[in-house]
């Protein structure tokens, strides 16, 4: 992460905490000050001027306090000057930075509460020796620990607020706060209760520290009355404003957090997936952001994907044929339904030998799987074949050299394919075909109503590199006949009682829609599959091709 920073921003966030702390100490002893000021000099002027006098050592523990301070923060320091000055941070420094950036409040919050002990136990010695009752050095310290609670509560608060704003951002630029190990944190619900109890007990504390002082007072009843009303006129307003300025820190820290998180979600909702949550605290807030960014890139990555998938869907179906022919009294139609974007299923139309025009050939295969692996294999098998189809060659050692090629190509994968391959000879009236492990093809008389299938012995295409394939032959279909090419998404295809289509089925399909076109019928047998499979959805992929002899022969034949 390249972050440019000038000099006085890197001071800034290298002191953003001390001062922080400082402020919120100087809270806790303008506290006290204005109760030795303001409460206790008009009744007890002599030993306001005293704790006035020996509050000058309290500079030393505080000095201590800041130096501890300055000590802990020592490794987030140079992580910010290296941060601030483009140079590289170890990964060593990061992981230490992390984990001491996120605990730094609950560190300083039990220094300071340390050095406000010290401080009460030091005054406690100074009184002891000046002579002062133990009921007064109780009294006096009940009040400093008072004073630090307020102050340490406001100081934790108050540098969580200056840490999610300011220093998480650097440290962590995408979040995870949450997965950092060894950070302390304290989740939403006790922080809440925390800062209930503190907006409560801090002003019942100060008015028993009123009574208490009261209590031991030897003074007239309207006197002490008069020390207590002024003790809760000073001190109550005080504590109230400082509760009050929790509640504010805190609803600031959780509306900061939450609207980010409702913006980011609008967005995605919108389609918008280039935004992120600015995760900032490691609570359940700051986990649910992370989530919320999780969730985004996801979406992101998917979108991409889908992208991608549309790409390939798109080049896919460009190596299919464009349309159906209508050529030397033939009506040749095909489709292929994939139930992915990609799939495995192929068929072509290829004009091969000398003369075009009286040559087709018809391939129809199907790679084992689905998706992008078996649309790279089909790719590969289209080209294979079409580059040697454009040599010389019967199509058994046509469809054997492609199956010598595809072996080695998928060597060790497990991947192969089907395929039937059907050459009309329009000149000769006759057909041939090599049948690669792929279901015979159906050749339909509607004279007789007969069914005929094309077989032919061979194994699928990539499994046996030596295997050697075989052509078969037979006359030309009559006109009105014609031949029914497919994959096995046809009659395998189930509904949701598990039933299969089968071949039966396809039969009477067939049947019903013999006098049609070719892609009329293709049409019917597509509609029948799908309103079987409705309730179950498709598993496979569809192809299919019908090849018919239209009923008046071309005169040149």
């Amino acid at each position: 992460m390249v972050v440019t920073m000038t000099r006085f921003r890197l001071f800034c966030l290298k002191n953003v905490m001390f001062a922080a702390n400082l402020a919120a100490t100087g809270v806790g002893a303008g506290l006290l000050y204005v109760i030795y000021e303001f409460v206790l000099r008009e009744h007890q002027p002599d030993k306001v001027e005293f704790h006035i006098r020996t509050s000058n050592y309290l500079g030393i523990i505080f000095a201590l306090l800041f130096a501890a301070i300055v000590a802990y923060e020592w490794p987030i320091r140079r992580y910010l000057v290296r941060l601030g000055t483009n140079k590289s941070v170890p990964a060593g420094l990061q992981a230490i930075v992390e984990k001491r950036l996120l605990n730094e409040p609950y560190f300083i919050i039990g220094i300071d509460m340390t050095a406000w002990i010290l401080g009460g136990v030091t005054f406690a010695v100074f009184e002891r020796r000046f002579g002062l009752a133990w009921q007064e050095i109780s009294m006096n310290r009940f009040d400093a620990l008072l004073t630090g609670l307020v102050s340490t509560t406001l100081a934790f608060f108050l540098l969580e607020r200056i840490l999610q704003t300011y220093l998480v951002p650097c440290v962590f630029p995408v979040g995870k706060l949450y997965s950092v190990k060894g950070a302390r944190r304290i989740n939403l619900t006790v922080r809440l209760y925390a800062v209930y109890v503190a907006i409560c007990l801090i002003p019942l504390l100060a008015i028993l520290a009123s009574l208490h002082r009261v209590s031991f007072s030897s003074r007239p009843p309207a006197e002490s009355f008069e020390l207590f009303s002024s003790g809760l006129r000073t001190i109550v307003p005080i504590v109230m404003i400082v509760g009050a300025g929790l509640v504010l820190i805190i609803a600031l820290n959780l509306k900061k957090s939450l609207d980010a998180m409702v913006l980011v979600l609008k967005q995605v909702a919108g389609g918008n997936l280039g935004l992120r949550v600015n995760v900032t605290s490691n609570d359940e807030i700051g986990y649910v952001g992370d989530v919320i960014n999780d969730m985004t890139e996801g979406l992101r990555e998917r979108d991409k994907m889908r992208q991608s998938l549309d790409l390939a869907m798109e080049v896919q179906q460009s190596l299919l044929p464009k349309g159906n022919l209508e050529i030397n009294g033939f009506d040749i139609a095909g489709e292929s339904i994939y139930c992915d974007e990609t799939g495995g299923d192929y068929y072509d139309f290829i004009f091969a030998g000398e003369a075009e025009d009286r040559h087709i050939g018809v391939a129809i295969g199907d790679v084992s799987g689905h998706g992008i692996p078996s649309a790279l294999l089909m790719a590969t098998v289209r080209s294979s074949l079409r580059q040697r189809l454009s040599h010389a060659g019967n199509i058994d050692r046509v469809i054997t050299d492609v199956n010598c090629q595809l072996a080695r190509d998928v060597e060790d994968t497990g991947q192969f394919m089907t395929m039937f391959y059907l050459d009309i000879d329009a000149s000769n009236q006759k057909i041939t075909w090599v049948r690669a492990g792929h279901e015979p093809g159906i050749s339909y008389d509607p004279d007789t109503g007969t069914f005929e299938e094309l077989k032919g012995p061979g194994l699928a295409l990539g499994v046996d590199e030596a295997w050697q394939y075989e052509m078969n032959e037979r006359i030309a279909p009559a006109p009105g006949q014609f031949i029914v090419l497919s994959t096995d998404g046809v009659w395998e295809a189930h509904n949701a009682e598990g039933e299969i289509f089968g071949k039966e089925r396809l039969y009477e399909v067939i049947r019903q829609h013999a006098a049609q076109k070719a892609e009329e019928i293709i049409a019917a047998i597509i509609a029948a599959v799908n309103q079987f499979q409705v309730d179950a959805g498709a598993e496979d992929d569809i192809t299919l091709i019908v090849i018919k002899k239209e009923g008046v022969q071309d005169p040149g034949l």
